[in-house]
């Protein structure tokens, strides 16, 4: 495994239970800005033994990036609901369970303020 692959990993080990955070995300935490597509595919070839929640990864949209009803989509949902996050139609609101949704309130309050 490369350094790259190991950074991208260990974003991903990272995200905490609740929370949600897109491929793109992911590449600039591991020191790859632009390199989202890199996430997808790693994410694709997880090392036999290494246990990721891989479910936790999404497109910058919020939507889940499995094709809508396939098996893997609805596991990816359940996973999701079961700790908590808000999955409708497949998209989770990204300013309330992405990773940096508390910093950003932090910052600028709560929307509405």
């Amino acid at each position: 495994m490369n350094d790259a692959q190991e950074r991208i990993y260990a974003a991903i080990a990272a995200i905490p239970p609740g929370r949600v955070a897109s491929y793109g995300a992911i590449a600039a935490r591991a020191g790859l800005p632009g390199r989202a597509r890199l996430v997808g595919r790693l994410l694709g070839e997880v090392p036999e033994g290494m246990t990721l929640p891989w479910f936790r990864v999404l497109r910058a949209s919020g939507e889940v990036a499995l094709p809508r009803g396939s098996r893997g989509f609805r596991e990816q949902c359940r996973l999701l609901k079961a700790e908590g996050v808000e999955v409708k139609n497949g998209r989770v609101p990204l300013s309330r369970f992405g990773l940096d949704a508390d910093v950003d309130r932090a910052l600028w309050g709560m929307p509405g303020f």
